[in-house]
């Protein structure tokens, strides 16, 4: 390490108002870095890029889970639903590996949650989604009255990181410089990486997971960004652990068990859930135990032994589709499962596929109704998005909902009005779709 008296006086300049930062800014309370503020100043480039949705979602996300009694959202993986989600009133979007994995990577390929598709394509989804909803945006303003701040945050599946500590960091990047406000590491082995709610997953050391935790905050350091950082462990129930090398994990190692890749034997459950979550608190905004099933007592058993040693951190909960719901919980329960999780602690709640699971179920619906009559199918289906018109709804109109309306305002900007090929005049929608909302 070269002493804070081999940088330039700006870069000393530079690493003593970032130390300050650290120390005094509430936002890093209970925030702990096993790097020096002059590490981040070397690493950073001579010319600061400004990733400004990246910055204002972040502080945006972390405002929010301080003054709402939760934020509760879930999972969308293209644009028009991220747009329909903000409209409708949610205040964040969720971005599921999962979802990338099953339609929506950069592979064109339906996969499993198993980290095989290409790991760019989260980002550019959390990128196309910022796209989505900044043309909403415009799309609002050139008619001359926004209605709302469309640039919610966006919390992004990292995964297992794809690799190791330079993986993670470079890939912390690319989520910032596509806008992502949140990101989550989870600590399974990135090789063996499975959805939380598949068997097979391999835990890494409590050690490892904290470095890639590091790395993310890293990155986010250099880049200028206060990006929320989640820490995620499988612990509950992934039943294997790479290596014994970490005092922390060998009280859930069972001993003389090995597999035939010669993994670790692990004694999973809650238990050993807190135990990462108490080494992760420190180097994470926001905590995260995947479990097995929908269970407020042992989310408040999880929530009381993290609060006790760390009250300020915030907690986050998968209102999980691979649960099923009506088997674990009765109505009542269910209609105060937010409400009840959020005086816990947990302030960040999404339900992770619902996206897939939404556009799977209505268009099957739909699909089984126009193969059995025709016509009417579809019909039923657009009169209610007339009467949902009421209510804010404004996709029945695809034309203008897709930006029409904002190009033929950049023709009249262009031609000053004397334009004789705008789109939506003449159009069918303008002609059938603009009776009065009531």
């Amino acid at each position: 390490m070269e002493p804070l008296s081999m940088l330039s006086p700006e870069m000393r300049q530079e690493a003593e108002a970032l130390r300050k930062e650290w120390e005094t800014d509430p936002r890093w309370k209970g925030v702990k870095r096993d790097y020096r503020p002059e590490d981040v100043v070397r690493l950073r480039p001579s010319v600061m890029v400004e990733h400004t949705l990246a910055k204002r979602g972040a502080e945006k996300l972390w405002r929010l889970l301080h003054e709402r009694p939760y934020v509760h959202t879930f999972g969308a993986y293209t644009g028009a639903m991220a747009v329909q989600m903000v409209r409708a009133g949610l205040e964040a979007i969720y971005l599921s590996g999962w979802q990338v994995a099953a339609d929506a990577n950069l592979a064109w390929q339906t996969y499993p949650d198993q980290s095989l598709y290409p790991y760019n394509s989260v980002p550019q989804i959390v990128k196309r989604i910022n796209n989505a909803l900044m043309r909403a945006d415009q799309i609002e303003r050139s008619e001359g009255k926004v209605t709302r701040d469309w640039y919610v945050p966006i919390v992004a599946d990292a995964e297992a990181g794809f690799g190791g500590a330079l993986n993670v960091f470079e890939l912390t990047k690319a989520m910032i410089e596509a806008g992502a406000a949140g990101i989550h590491y989870e600590d399974q082995l990135a090789s063996e990486k499975k959805c939380g709610h598949l068997g097979g997953k391999v835990l890494v050391p409590t050690s490892q997971h904290i470095r890639t935790l590091q790395a993310a905050r890293l990155a986010a350091d250099v880049m200028g960004v206060p990006t929320v950082i989640i820490a995620r462990t499988d612990a509950e129930a992934a039943t294997l652990i790479t290596s014994d090398i970490d005092e922390r994990d060998r009280p859930f190692i069972l001993p003389g068990e090995r597999t035939p890749e010669g993994f670790y034997r692990f004694k999973n459950g809650i238990e050993a859930g807190i135990a990462r979550a108490l080494a992760y608190a420190p180097y994470a905004d926001v905590i995260w135990m995947e479990t097995s099933k929908p269970d407020l007592e042992e989310a408040r058993k999880f929530a009381e032994a993290v609060k006790r040693e760390f009250p300020d951190k915030l907690l986050a909960y998968n209102l999980s589709p691979s649960f099923n719901w009506k088997k674990f919980l009765d109505d009542e329960t269910i209609a105060k499962f937010n409400r009840e999780l959020g005086e816990m602690g947990y302030k960040f709640q999404f339900i992770t596929l619902a996206g897939w699971h939404t556009l799977n179920y209505y268009t099957w619906e739909l699909a089984k109704g126009y193969k059995a009559r025709g016509m009417p199918a579809f019909v039923e289906l657009q009169q209610k998005e007339f009467l949902a018109q009421a209510q804010g709804f404004t996709a029945v109109k695809h034309q203008r909902e897709v930006g029409a309306g904002y190009f033929d305002e950049v023709v009249l900007a262009l031609t000053q009005g004397e334009a004789s090929t705008l789109a939506l005049k003449g159009s069918t929608e303008e002609a059938q779709f603009n009776e009065p909302v009531h």
